[in-house]
């Protein structure tokens, strides 16, 4: 792999001598670690790849998301302004990570890494193109991620390499991440597990005169230090609680506030253990003491349809018939109008703020068929507005594993007003 040299003594005196600084460099700092994952593992994904980079006649794939090169190398990087890439070839896999993470993104990866620096601006464009020249790679085609690159960044490549065609590698890629492997599926099974633990955390935090923000601390504290027993050689980062109260129960994504708990109000529990960037969810609905009649009907109004859902997630199931049938629930109630979004999406590789499987969602457009392998969630929600009877935000939320005929629900924390009205 293409470097210069890091002999202290060639490092420059002064500011004029900047340009011979080094531009990319190998930082074999430390020993691998332990990955979330087995060698095998991550050597299937790519293999995998390959076969689509054969089929579609692709020479190099230059992943920039975080969710595709966090699934192909297991490193999850933190961008702070800067670019990352995974160059991928028919021989090897090279992330291309910034020179302030040092070591860390080599230690953390499965590959090879190349750091480039930050010396001049077009440093990390010179690092991709390296690792293709090392690689003996003179590419006609190069798959990319046309959902998440920037406009300008593929300006920039098409200067890089101007014999190229650029290819859209990134609906591929997703039809590989929905389909888990059993180390993937074991990995979510026990993060299920670890929201359970959160969840039972926050409900035994929740107390008249409470604030949100002091209920969630609670529940990252408990699946925190889950995940650190639970996955001894990971990362601890991105695991995170929305607990929510009155209005705030409005939105799925609200965060907690400074808020306090009264009694009366309704309340939405939200867990999100992340071990080594792998998402899972709990979500709840609860009351602070006893609801009133219209609140308890929209309750169990939502609970029928979330029992539903979870009934008709199995294989050969397609997205859009589940969501179809479960809107007639509410259209027999009257409530398809306050249903805020689709009733579940897949699991895997993302988070708050980095992509999804969008192929595999519960939602009316998506024509998807359920298979063996599949993980998704099943969570209807429906949101009253303040003033009206029962206002406030409904929602429950389980993860189902589609196995060859059948399905499991591997959440464990109980649902509806028979388990979950706080005594005050």
């Amino acid at each position: 792999m293409s470097t210069q040299p890091t002999d202290p003594q060639t490092i420059p005196a002064t500011v004029a001598d900047v340009d011979l600084l080094e531009r990319t460099k190998v930082l074999h700092n430390g020993p691998k670690v332990d990955l979330t994952f087995s060698d095998a593992e991550m050597q299937r994904r790519l293999d995998l790849l390959r076969a689509v980079m054969d089929r579609r006649g692709v020479d190099a794939v230059i992943f920039t998301s975080w969710h595709n090169i966090k699934y192909y190398s297991d490193f999850l990087f933190t961008a702070f302004g800067r670019r990352y890439a995974l160059v991928v070839t028919r021989k090897d896999a090279v992330s291309v990570t910034a020179n302030i993470d040092a070591g860390m993104p080599w230690r953390r990866s499965f590959g090879e890494n190349l750091v480039y620096t930050d010396w001049k601006r077009d440093n990390f464009w010179y690092a991709v193109s390296s690792v293709l020249r090392d690689a003996g790679v003179t590419p006609r085609k190069i798959g990319i991620e046309e959902d998440v690159m920037p406009l300008a960044d593929l300006c920039i490549y098409r200067e890089w390499f101007p014999e190229a065609e650029f290819e859209d590698i990134s609906q591929d890629a997703m039809a590989q991440r929905m389909v888990k492997s059993p180390e993937e599926i074991a990995v979510i099974r026990e993060s299920a597990r670890i929201a359970d633990i959160g969840g039972e955390a926050v409900k035994a935090a929740i107390a008249p005169g409470a604030a949100e923000y002091e209920v969630a601390l609670a529940g990252v504290d408990a699946m925190v230090r889950q995940i650190a027993e639970s996955f001894p050689d990971s990362e601890i980062r991105d695991t995170w609680v929305w607990f929510q109260s009155g209005i705030n129960t409005d939105g799925a994504h609200n965060w907690p506030t400074t808020r306090r708990l009264a009694e009366g109000d309704i309340l939405s529990l939200n867990c999100f253990p992340m071990p080594s960037g792998y998402y899972t969810a709990l979500e709840r609905t609860l009351f602070l003491g006893q609801p009133d009649q219209r609140s308890l009907e929209l309750w169990k109004i939502n609970t029928e349809v979330h029992e539903k859902g979870i009934e008709l997630i199995r294989p050969g199931a397609k997205c859009s018939d589940i969501a179809h049938q479960l809107n007639d629930i509410y259209v027999r109630h009257g409530l398809l109008p306050r249903r805020t979004f689709g009733y579940g999406h897949s699991f895997g590789v993302l988070g708050h703020y980095y992509g999804r499987e969008a192929g595999l969602e519960l939602r009316e457009d998506i024509d998807t068929v359920l298979e063996p392998g599949m993980v998704v969630s099943m969570e209807p929600m429906i949101m009253i507005p303040e003033g009206d009877p029962g206002a406030g935000g409904y929602r429950e939320h389980d993860i189902l594993v589609v196995g060859e005929s059948w399905s499991e629900d591997i959440t464990g924390f109980p649902y509806g007003p028979e388990h979950n009205i706080i005594e005050v």
